[in-house]
């Protein structure tokens, strides 16, 4: 279920058409590649299905920051430096989760893929088939730390753009602030999923598979060369049918072609397009109040299927379609350019009536907000950079200069049910087919906001292990808004603009031990642009703050694996926060704290047996609020603890069961508060996942079940009326053949 977004990301323009133009002449003096031999222990075999390969080593024609990720250890990212560079080289903590993790843990959304991933706190509100839900070390990510392909997803109130994890490759998440390679955005991380692209192989993979809700769904992944130079991938799913709430159904499907021309290894150009509809019934379990769901009301609990929506009523539509390109012209020694845009046009439509508490004349009735708004969202990005290395005495450089232009627009109007027409609902025992009248406007607006920005990244490397890491950047924010005609202002025709500057820095240290030992501490600033204003109507200022962090990572030299341990101290400051004089209008007085350690390992223990496992203790505390009440105390939602641990198996060389897959998976999430004020209590929660398959040759079966237990647990309260459930018990069965 959709929940109100408030402030969200920008986006932007500026493509070098020279570069491009340069790089089609030097096409015409192509020479044939030499023919690649794949080692098949190389290429993995349980994953050959989806032309899989240990970060790129199979066939060259990908780079290896975003390559398949061989079992479950990746190697290299580009996430974090923006160039592939080896994890452990990154001062600040990055999780890769890649295709065969993906598959393993049956995970159909983004947020599903990162369920097991340390400083990330992933579905906090349930279920919600239309977003990806992710908090990052304590602060939520969704609305600005959401990228794809290195290029953000910037997203306000419901102007976003939706990513199937059907369609990607990889998932990764950078931990602590991203400002001084990715301009404004969330100051805990973002997550960038990295889209399937050509692979040079051929490719033809098909998956269908069922869950026990009723909800199928058909995908497909093909690819081939069409040429020494040229290749070509189509990846698609369509889906549909009944879901877990009451009245839950719909259907959804994505169409995603992509187009490689790659001279060598200095050379290449990637289209990349997408095409996704979206047609269903809002679900339930959501937006519930903490007596009746944390702790009983006088009639029971609330059930974790009940959909309080007019079901003749509730509809939620999307159409969105992008386009975009990835190229590199090699320059002289060690140099290259590359440059990444894409455009992307998402229109959304949707009719919901949620839960707003009990009524206070009676408890086993539930007041609703009729809510329905209609948006259109465009966002253009783009990304030119040059990098290269050179030597100055005995000092090693790896040198990265950018600019960066993000572009978005959004229009929306957003209506509700007048005040006291919207009909309650018993609790317990609903009744639905009541009349409704239609909402009316309360918001018409049409805004913008561009952001540019030029950015320096140095990579030192000398004295036989030592790396420092040195990156500066500055953005430079453009924002406008005009607010037309509504229900209740008929005559209103206001435009508002204001634009700002700001810097953002990153210094690291890590000295690299033969042993595979890399400690490191790295201090990083950033700043997120804010869409708001005050009671007066001025534009907040964008947030600021920085982060301290101190760590060990090790990738040991007797087997395929990697750890990270990391402590950090992070500050968020100009938090937008509730004016306690006026509950309707927010003020920038708030500063929140993070602190906490992530321990996080994976390994590849045999080629038949993979581990992962992942710790997180925060301490996170307001520092400053308007209200001083609230100083010292926690915000709601994230929990301060979480623990994860996950074991695949695959049985070798055993006559008949040769080929069955086992994995297991324990998630433990610790305690919330459901109120500002720390008084109402959210209890922890732990979850069994399982996965048992069969792999032969070309296909494969595999079931998975997901909170095997079927644990009742609350994800999280917002507040004391804004209540979800967390996922009760899930079956889902898959079938998949290559050929």
């Amino acid at each position: 279920m959709k929940r109100h977004r408030l402030d969200r990301g920008i986006l932007a323009a500026s493509v070098c058409l020279a570069a491009l133009g340069a790089g089609a002449a030097r096409a015409q003096t192509a020479t044939v590649l030499d023919t690649i031999v794949v080692d098949a222990e190389v290429a993995g075999a349980d994953t050959g299905r989806q032309g899989a390969s240990g970060d790129g080593a199979a066939t060259g024609m990908i780079d290896p920051g975003l390559a398949p990720v061989q079992g479950y250890v990746a190697k290299r990212t580009q996430t974090g430096m923006k160039t592939a560079t080896p994890l452990n080289e990154i001062p600040q903590a990055v999780s890769v989760v890649g295709r065969e993790e993906i598959e393993a843990r049956g995970a159909e959304k983004v947020d599903e893929a990162l369920r097991y991933t340390a400083g990330v706190f992933a579905q906090p509100f349930g279920t919600d088939s239309d977003t990806d839900w992710y908090f990052i070390r304590g602060f939520q990510a969704t609305t600005t730390g959401d990228y794809l392909d290195g290029l953000q997803i910037p997203s306000y109130a419901f102007g976003d753009i939706y990513v199937d994890a059907f369609g990607l490759e990889r998932v990764e998440v950078l931990k602590g602030p991203a400002s001084v390679l990715y301009g404004g955005s969330n100051p805990g991380g973002i997550v960038n999923s990295i889209s399937k692209r050509p692979t040079g192989e051929r490719l033809r993979y098909t998956e269908t598979g069922v869950n026990d809700a009723g909800t199928a769904y058909f995908g497909f992944d093909f690819g081939d060369r069409l040429d020494d130079v040229q290749s070509w991938r189509v990846d698609g799913k369509v889906q549909g049918g009944r879901g877990y709430s009451d009245f839950e159904d719909g259907w959804r499907g994505f169409i995603a072609p992509s187009y490689t021309w790659r001279r060598d290894e200095e050379n290449s150009f990637t289209v990349l397009a997408n095409y996704t509809h979206i047609d269903e019934v809002h679900n339930g379990g959501s937006f519930l109040p903490y007596v009746g769901t944390v702790v009983p009301a006088s009639s029971g609990y609330i059930g974790r299927d009940a959909n309080f929506t007019e079901p003749a009523l509730d509809y939620y539509e999307r159409d969105q379609i992008s386009v975009g390109y990835e190229a590199e012209i090699g320059l002289a020694d060690r140099w290259s350019y590359k440059s990444s845009a894409r455009l992307a046009y998402a229109d959304i439509g949707e009719h919901n009536l949620y839960p707003d508490g009990f009524d206070a004349s009676d408890p086993t009735m539930l007041n609703r907000v009729n809510f329905r708004h209609h948006t259109r969202v465009t966002n253009l990005l783009s990304d030119n950079r040059i990098e290269g290395g050179f030597a100055t005495g005995a000092i090693d450089h790896q040198l990265l200069l950018g600019v960066e232009a993000k572009s978005y627009w959004i229009d929306q109007v957003q209506e509700s049910g007048i005040f006291g027409t919207t009909t309650p609902i018993s609790a317990f025992d609903p009744v639905y087919g009541v009349f409704q009248p239609d909402p009316v406007s309360y918001l018409n607006q049409e805004l913008s906001q561009k952001q540019a920005g030029i950015y320096a990244q140095d990579q030192l490397r000398f004295g036989g292990g030592f790396i420092v890491t040195l990156n500066g950047r500055y953005d430079h924010v453009w924002t406008e808004s005009d607010d037309g005609p509504t229900y209740y202002s008929p005559a209103q025709d206001a435009h508002e603009e204001t634009d700002s500057g700001a810097w953002s820095g990153r210094a690291g240290i890590a000295y690299e031990f033969e042993n595979g030992l890399t400690p490191y501490v790295s201090v990083a600033s950033f700043f997120n642009p804010v869409i708001g204003t005050d009671a007066n109507g001025a534009f907040f200022e964008p947030e600021d703050g920085e982060q301290y962090e101190v760590g060990l990572k090790y990738e040991p030299t007797f087997v395929d694996g990697s750890l990270t341990f990391s402590l950090f101290d992070l500050t968020r400051r100009n938090v937008a926060v509730t004016d306690p004089n006026d509950i309707f209008n927010q003020v920038q007085r708030g500063e929140v704290r993070s602190r906490g350690i992530e321990v996080e390992g994976k390994v590849n223990l045999l080629s038949n047996l993979a581990l992962t496992g992942a710790f997180t203790a925060f301490d996170l505390e307001i520092t400053e609020d308007a209200d001083a009440a609230l100083i010292g105390k926690r915000p709601t939602i994230v929990p301060e603890v979480q623990a994860s641990a996950w074991l695949d198996y695959t049985v070798r060389g055993a006559g008949w069961i040769d080929g069955a897959t086992l994995g297991a998976g324990v998630r433990y999430q610790g305690e919330t508060y459901a109120d500002a004020a720390n008084t109402l209590k959210v209890p922890d929660a732990t979850l069994l996942d399982l996965k048992v398959g069969y792999e032969k040759d070309d296909w494969g079966v595999r079931l998975n079940v997901d909170n095997v237990f079927d644990k009742r647990y609350v994800a999280s309260c917002q507040t004391a009326n804004v209540c979800s459930y967390g996922e009760g018990r899930s079956f889902q069965v898959s079938l998949h053949k290559s050929w």
